[in-house]
């Protein structure tokens, strides 16, 4: 069976109405001015410092200055209990339950912290659907780095593997961990589908069981 590995916001969950909430609650308690969706959204995807450092410097302040960790620190628990706002994208559940089904082993590897992920699929009531699940903070590097992703399919045994993600970063680090890429087209990337490295591309997750089934391994 095959090892599939998942990132997870703009892949699996669109999670950014509840990241634009918690950042704008931090931004206003510090008496900055709140962002727009389609500004926090754009920030999404390479981890909690460099969203911290989109949102200081698009509110004029020293992107690296003493603020960065305290909102760093901040943003990280407000992400483990303030959970409204995430959801799935449609097929979802469905398709995870039949790739468990068919005997595949599921893992998460996200560039989100490991506490607000676990948070996040628990609440969504998939966590028990992972065998593995990797946050930004498990490992020395993060994505688009290849130890996440490498660490991941040796901790599901090994074997076949393809990579699901939908941005930029997801596909450099299958790019860098010579895995199969299979793109979501309707997450938070921002380029055209055909510009990113990919072996097959699918909008809609009721698609995804057949292809896991049916790739052909050595292509």
């Amino acid at each position: 069976m095959t090892a599939v590995i998942f990132d997870l916001d703009g892949t699996l969950i669109d999670s950014a109405p509840a990241i634009h909430a918690v950042s704008n609650a931090e931004l206003v308690a510090r008496g900055f001015a709140p962002l727009t969706l389609d500004q926090v959204r754009s920030f999404v995807g390479r981890g909690v410092p460099h969203l911290v450092r989109c949102l200081l410097e698009t509110s004029g302040e020293n992107a690296d200055g003493p603020l960065h960790g305290e909102i760093c620190a901040t943003l990280i628990e407000r992400y483990e209990t303030q959970l409204e706002g995430n959801h799935f994208y449609p097929g979802v559940r469905a398709a995870l339950d039949q790739l468990r089904d068919h005997g595949h082993r599921l893992a998460i590897c996200t560039n989100k912290p490991y506490g607000p992920a676990e948070a996040v699929l628990f609440h969504l009531g998939i966590l028990d659907l992972f065998d593995v699940v990797i946050g930004g903070d498990s490992l020395p590097t993060r994505k688009p780095e290849p130890a996440m992703l490498h660490a991941a399919h040796e901790r599901l045994g090994g074997g076949p593997m393809i990579y699901v993600g939908d941005s930029e970063i997801d596909a450099e680090t299958a790019a860098n961990a010579g895995a199969p890429f299979a793109l979501y087209t309707e997450g938070y990337r921002k380029s055209d589908v055909h510009d990113l490295r990919h072996q097959v591309a699918f909008s809609e997750f009721e698609m995804l069981p057949a292809i896991v089934a049916n790739w052909h391994w050595g292509a």
